[in-house]
């Protein structure tokens, strides 16, 4: 049988590890048949017989033997003349098959079959990959680096399937390096087209559940459950963490002796600040602990209203307002989003003190808000904090914090 173009068709996908023979020959029953329905306009009387591991393959017409002259269709009927040409004893009635040389398809059908082949080979593999990677979602993975681009990464992974690592699922102090391993979780996977596309990220709090999960074995075990987590990436991140054995201190167990089991991982995450916090279910003390390093003297809770988030105050001395805040705002911010609480921060037991805002015909604007970033919204918070500790917490001169200082002494003097 002259069937050369096919053997090298199957050569390509015989030892192909990603489908097996029964899906092959599915695949390569469907292409043929297609094939013989654009010559004959009917594929329902031929029989197809494929051995893949050979590159053998037969196709048989079958069609009913009619009187000489009496031939209405060609594809299912074929005259007693033609019919004992291909076998002697023939005789009308019976049916008569005949074997399709692919040769009768023409050059032009086999190129198209060729082609066709391989389109379906491919859409199998992807729909295979895309079944594959869709139940990793949520999942840790590691790839590697083949090639940077301006606006994303991307990977290939020990079966050299594509990955991408947009700059929006990186840290910011991420920097990556052709042929260096990189992990993240699978965030999504997509069908785009026929090609499965695989998104990784590294800025997603799942990412350090994942994390925890891996360097720390009660947390894999299950002896220590993690309850919340709260995440700016690359900056700073609070995760909330239980033991329903009261033997286990949860939070020693993730910190390790001197850091040394989240030390990993604050190094993976781009030296990012990990706090981890007891978890309770008195909500009170829980938004205490999540204000940390902040020492909390009291809090009153207030109801939602109109579906909003409920809202609570919490009441702290002068001096521990700024570490609530946290620079930028970012510790109240993470405790808001760890505890479902919007927080008000109160001073206790502030009186004669006089807001910031009030000097600003003698204050710039801009320099106010550095102070408000770090938590200091009144005259006596600024006054409270020495030079060193203000230089540090905010990006202004030094000559700026003694100017200010010297204009809010001035009130009180007078």
């Amino acid at each position: 049988m002259e069937n050369i173009a096919l053997i090298e068709s199957f050569s390509e996908f015989k030892d192909e590890k990603s489908i097996d023979r029964v899906t092959l020959m599915a695949i390569l029953e469907e292409v043929f048949r297609a094939a013989l329905k654009r010559k004959y306009g009917s594929d329902d009387n031929f029989d197809i017989i494929i051995n893949p591991d050979k590159g053998d393959l037969e196709i048989w017409r079958n069609r009913l033997i009619v009187e000489d002259g009496e031939v209405e269709d060609d594809n299912e009927e074929i005259s007693l003349s033609d019919a004992i040409k291909i076998e002697p004893d023939f005789e009308v009635g019976e049916e008569a098959s005949e074997e399709v040389k692919l040769v009768d398809l023409g050059r032009r059908a086999i190129l198209a079959l060729r082609q066709n082949l391989i389109s379906k080979i491919h859409e199998h593999d992807n729909t295979n990959i895309f079944k594959q990677y869709k139940e990793l979602e949520g999942e840790l993975y590691s790839a590697e680096v083949h090639h940077v681009r301006h606006n994303a990464v991307i990977l290939l992974d020990d079966n050299g399937n594509e990955l991408v690592l947009p700059k929006s699922e990186q840290i910011r102090s991420d920097f990556f390096r052709k042929g260096e391993s990189v992990r993240g979780i699978i965030k999504s996977v997509e069908l785009r087209g026929n090609k499965p596309s695989i998104i990784l990220s590294r800025t997603s709090p799942e990412f350090l559940v994942k994390l925890f999960e891996q360097e720390i074995p009660e947390v894999f075990d299950g002896l220590i459950t993690i309850e919340g987590v709260a995440r700016i990436p690359g900056e700073k991140a609070k995760i909330a963490v239980d033991s329903y054995d009261d033997r286990i201190d949860p939070v020693g167990a993730c910190v390790g002796m001197k850091g040394s089991r989240i030390h990993g991982i604050v190094r993976e995450l781009g030296n990012e600040n990990i706090d981890v916090i007891n978890y309770t279910k008195i909500d009170e003390q829980f938004i205490k602990r999540a204000l940390s390093p902040a020492k909390v003297v009291s809090i009153k809770m207030h109801e939602a209203v109109d579906g909003q988030r409920p809202r609570v105050d919490v009441f702290l001395k002068p001096e521990e307002v700024s570490k609530a805040i946290g620079k930028g705002g970012v510790n109240i911010r993470l405790a808001s989003q760890l505890t479902g609480y919007e927080i008000d921060v109160q001073r206790e037991g502030v009186e004669d003190d006089v807001e910031l805002t009030e000097f600003s015909d003698e204050i710039e604007d801009w320099v106010i808000k550095e102070f408000k970033n770090i938590g200091l919204d009144t005259a006596k918070s600024v006054l409270d904090l020495d030079l060193f500790e203000l230089t540090k917490r905010t990006d202004l001169e030094e000559e700026t914090i003694m100017e200010v200082q010297r204009i809010l002494r001035e009130e009180f003097e007078s």
